[in-house]
């Protein structure tokens, strides 16, 4: 069956498209399914006018609804710059996209995002760059978001009540410079940040943000002796009344969207999954999947491997006790989709999350053998957050095999609920701060006792192979 000629930056925006369209009906629904009718808009002002350090959980800052409009007309933002700044969109695009509509569920809204993106996109314009080249990092600039509400709503007041806006001259200075710091420091700090971890982990903007918010926060808090606050806790009666878990509304809203996804790549790729094969024995390290195989296995890609990612937060939702499908939790599912064109496939990720359990299971037994309480579950909120940024590390699993790959799992979630005092939890990519915390501490271990040369030569035999493969269907490889 001949394919459907649609280039892959048509497919990406596409994506970004039809993500954040069908968040508005599910806003609806979840408007009718709580009851919250008639307030969508005053609870989105809400959150868009509150503190939100990790982990501000917006449905139960402002519910189910305004935070499905929040997450939306954000990721609708990104589509309009993907559209209609000239050049292609690209993989990095995509993974850009994911990340804002993935904090969206718990701490980015479409108040905060702004300033950072903009600043961002004012540099490009001041060094004469690509906009579409670099939007990605217009959207990274965003995991600043915290800080800029922080500093708008919060910083230089004496208290502050919720629902309420005391803003104060020196407060929107300090935002709009610090903004514009921002915007000319990220895009040179990115580059040297790949050159730590060697591009073992795809969540690069994570341990260069990460480090950059552990400065800015030290010297903005501990230096100058202002005292840090903690999430917004505001619980509203809908979101009591529904346990803390929305797990059937968010199950049914992704298996849908993945069903799409899946039906989409089947057509596109010539009503066949002929290819994701291949795709699945890719390494994962420094490979554009959209690229080599194509936009339409791309699309396979999001829905198997967010079908396997949506599996495991039921799993351990169902066997343990922690938090169910809060703000955070259907955050993350987009979260984990990130790199799925870049990297991310579910034979690569499994010994990652496998790690996470086999760490879970440790701490099982050595608390029962001292007598200890166990301290946390899989699905307490910082393991479940965390879980789904560890599969940024999978480049481990591809070049050093699946035990690195449990070693990487196992230490990753070891580090998730220390990193974010770092920076005092207004920093969004926390996850992949660790992740290259992570990758910074285990990738010289295993340079030195497994040497390149011996993970070279297995991954020579699947690249030649692939490579032949693709050779003999290069007529119907998707082109830009």
């Amino acid at each position: 069956m001949k394919k459907i000629i649609v280039s892959n930056s048509n497919i990406i925006n596409g994506i970004a498209l039809g993500f954040s369209l069908s968040l508005l009906p599910a806003a609806l629904a979840a408007a009718v399914y709580t009851g919250e009718w008639g307030q969508v808009f005053s609870n989105w002002y809400l959150i868009m006018i509150s503190p939100c350090p990790l982990v501000t959980d917006y449905f139960a800052l402002g519910g189910l609804a305004s935070t499905m409009l929040n997450a939306s007309a954000c990721g609708l933002a990104c589509f309009l710059f993907m559209a209609f700044l000239k050049g292609p969109s690209r993989a990095n695009t995509l993974a850009g996209y994911f990340l804002v509509v993935a904090h969206c569920f718990y701490g980015l809204n479409f108040f905060n995002m702004w300033p950072p993106f903009l600043a961002t996109f004012l540099y490009l314009r001041c060094r004469r760059l690509d906009y579409k080249k670099n939007l990605h990092i217009c959207m990274f600039a965003t995991s600043f978001g915290p800080f800029i509400s922080e500093l708008m709503f919060r910083y230089t007041q004496s208290h502050f009540v919720l629902g309420e806006v005391h803003l104060t001259l020196s407060g929107v200075i300090l935002t709009i410079a610090f903004s514009l710091m921002l915007g000319f420091l990220i895009p040179a700090i990115l580059p040297g940040a790949h050159a730590w971890h060697k591009g073992y982990t795809l969540f690069n903007g994570g341990l260069a943000v990460g480090m950059l918010g552990f400065f800015l926060f030290n010297f903005l808090y501990r230096t100058m002796g202002f005292h840090s606050h903690g999430s917004i806790a505001h619980e509203n009666a809908v979101y009591a009344r529904f346990g803390h878990s929305y797990g059937a509304f968010a199950n049914l809203f992704f298996l849908s969207v993945f069903l799409v996804c899946l039906a989409a790549g089947w057509l596109l790729n010539g009503k066949s999954f002929r290819g994701f094969g291949h795709l699945i024995k890719d390494t994962g390290y420094s490979s554009d999947f959209a690229d080599k195989y194509g936009m339409p296995l791309c699309l396979i890609n999001i829905a198997c491997h967010g079908s396997l990612f949506l599996l495991y937060l039921n799993l351990i939702i169902h066997f343990t006790e922690g938090s169910g499908f809060t703000g955070p939790t259907v955050g993350v599912v987009f979260a984990a989709l990130t790199f799925t064109a870049m990297g991310q496939h579910p034979k690569n990720v499994w010994p990652l999350l496998f790690g996470y359990q086999l760490l879970s299971l440790v701490v099982v037994l050595v608390c029962t053998a001292t007598g200890a309480e166990v301290p946390w579950s899989l699905s307490t909120q910082g393991y479940i957050t965390s879980a789904a940024f560890a599969t940024g590390l999978c480049p481990i699993v591809g070049r050093y095999g699946i035990r690195a790959g449990i070693a990487a799992g196992f230490m990753c979630a070891s580090l998730c609920t220390s990193t974010s005092a770092l920076h005092g939890g207004l920093i969004l990519y926390n996850g992949g701060f660790t992740t290259g915390v992570t990758a910074l501490i285990l990738l010289p271990i295993l340079e030195h006792y497994i040497p390149e040369t011996r993970t070279e030569m297995k991954n020579l035999t699947i690249d030649m192979h692939d490579m032949l493969t693709l050779m003999g269907n290069g007529a119907s490889k998707q082109e830009d």
